[in-house]
């Protein structure tokens, strides 16, 4: 009897439906129309599939046209990490510049123009926002999330969830129940979240009961081993976490979908295929599969195994009809909640009812200047940036720094970027500025000793200088004028590059 179970294309049809893959390329694998045609649920696109706004379209309907049903999902947090604007830069500030700034109307108004790209792009759900709370230890937040203080974290949470949703797609808060206070990076291996569950209900669940009041549609689990819950099973895997709490009592029926499921967090100890099986039974209704494992041959492994689990009696059938109809309500949901300017093809960054100016206003009043005295130099600057490593989640390929905007303000802006640099190297560099004004830009450098001990020794030798910190602030270092953007987008590097052409002008 079993293997007419594991044969059954109704069985079948339930397990295509709860996978989430990515793939390669910028058009369709024939693979991937094949699995579409026999049921595939869902597809996470990433920048790799993506070039233009014509071609995310051309490509959205090519899978459309062979799923009408399936959720089409994206990772668009705006900010550092974004898809959409991976090798343009994000034309958005991203969560922390968007806390600082102080005003969750605007924040409203960033995540209903994303919605609005998004939806015109054919995207029915977006990974975002990150609702985790920031902490200084913390590897893999920073940028990401509104900032360290719950209630604020609440509230831009509140404001971007029903902003993105206005446009008629579904928002997913992540990483449950926070990926905050922890010191590793899930994309490397397993992080322990060490609060009590009175420490979690007053900080790390505050988001979630704001997402859930906004009506998220949807929650990614983080995979976090959280002893408070569960000493033995990491979130994703979890029934106490995922339907003892997240289910029972913080109220949520929308879908849980599970971060990527190739990630070491929990692939290490389980394999793709029992990771997969051990989400579903816990009560996760859909799989993320991205990175580059996803491949026909993965996802066939899944399948099967989500197959073989039911067949066994590992995974009950009934819980896996229950993540599949839950899948195809957040696809409904989405079909029937795009507004006509999406529909019709018609992208704009802001609709008419948001304010136009909402990212670069942002930006600016997250801007925090500390000037200690008057810079020194004349001309156009001179910019040297130091190039520290960025979590996995941002893309490589994403531009950042002050050359490209400065240079607007100042032709003959010159600059140099430097990763590491020998001693020689970075003296070479300062050097370079003469007599015009040096600006050094980092990416929190707090987290990098090369990158405190280069900034301390460039103003050793020209103290005069501006010093740009685009990433997580963290202790002031010395010199005449201190900025922090609280993010390294466009618009960010925009505010920052007007501030100083401020000081240098007056």
């Amino acid at each position: 009897m079993g293997a007419s179970i594991v044969r059954s294309p109704a069985l079948a049809g339930l397990a295509d439906t709860v996978l989430q893959p990515g793939f390669k390329g910028t058009t369709l694998p024939d693979w991937v129309r094949k699995r579409l045609a026999t049921g595939l649920g869902g597809l996470a696109l990433y920048s790799r599939n993506l070039v233009t706004s014509s071609q995310i379209s051309d490509l959205t309907a090519a899978i459309r046209a062979e799923n009408p049903e399936v959720v089409i999902a994206l990772d668009e947090e705006g900010g550092d990490v974004t898809r959409l604007e991976a090798f343009t830069g994000s034309s958005r500030p991203g969560n922390l510049a968007l806390g600082a700034s102080g005003d969750p109307a605007l924040t409203r108004a960033v995540a209903e123009g994303i919605g609005h790209d998004l939806a015109a792009a054919g995207i029915s759900l977006n990974y975002a926002p990150v609702v985790d709370i920031d902490a200084e230890d913390n590897p893999v937040v920073g940028t990401r999330a509104f900032g360290a203080d719950p209630e604020l974290v609440a509230r831009h949470t509140t404001a971007w969830v029903t902003g993105l949703q206005s446009a008629g797609v579904a928002a997913c808060a992540k990483h449950f129940p926070g990926h905050g206070a922890t010191s590793v990076d899930s994309h490397d291996a397993l992080p322990v979240v060490r609060l009590s569950r009175e420490e979690l209900a007053a900080t790390a669940l505050l988001p979630y009961h704001a997402a859930i009041a906004a009506g998220v549609r949807a929650v990614m689990t983080g995979h976090l081993l959280v002893p408070a819950y569960d000493a033995a099973e990491p979130a994703t895997t979890s029934r106490r976490l995922m339907v003892e709490l997240l289910r029972e009592e913080l109220g949520f029926d929308g879908l849980i979908v599970t971060d990527g499921i190739e990630m070491p967090a929990v692939s290490a100890a389980y394999g793709l295929g029992g990771a997969a099986v051990r989400a579903l039974a816990a009560g996760a209704d859909a799989v993320c599969v991205g990175g580059e494992n996803a491949t026909p041959g993965v996802v066939g492994l899944l399948r099967n195994a989500i197959m073989t689990a039911v067949a066994d009696g590992t995974l009950p059938e009934e819980r896996l009809a229950e993540a599949a109809a839950r899948v195809r309500a957040l696809a409904h949901w989405a079909a029937t909640h795009t507004p006509a300017a999406a529909a019709s093809g018609a992208a704009g960054r802001y609709p008419e009812s948001a304010p136009r100016n909402a990212a670069l206003l942002a930006a600016r009043r997250a801007l925090r200047v500390t000037v200690r005295e008057r810079p020194t130099g004349d001309g156009p600057p001179h910019v040297v940036e130091l190039d520290s490593p960025v979590n996995l989640a941002v893309d490589r390929a994403t531009p950042w720094g002050l050359v490209t905007p400065l240079t607007r303000l100042f032709p003959g802006t010159t600059g140099a970027r430097l990763a590491e640099p020998e001693p020689e190297d970075l003296a070479k560099a300062v050097a370079a500025a003469e007599d015009r004004l040096l600006v050094l830009v980092v990416r929190t450098a707090y987290r990098h000793t090369w990158v405190t001990a280069a900034v301390d020794a460039a103003l050793a030798h020209r103290p005069g200088s501006v010093v740009v910190e685009l990433g997580t602030p963290g202790p002031e270092r010395p010199g005449a004028v201190h900025i922090a953007t609280h993010g390294a987008t466009n618009p960010c590097c925009e505010a920052a590059a007007t501030a100083i052409a401020h000081l240098i002008r007056t």
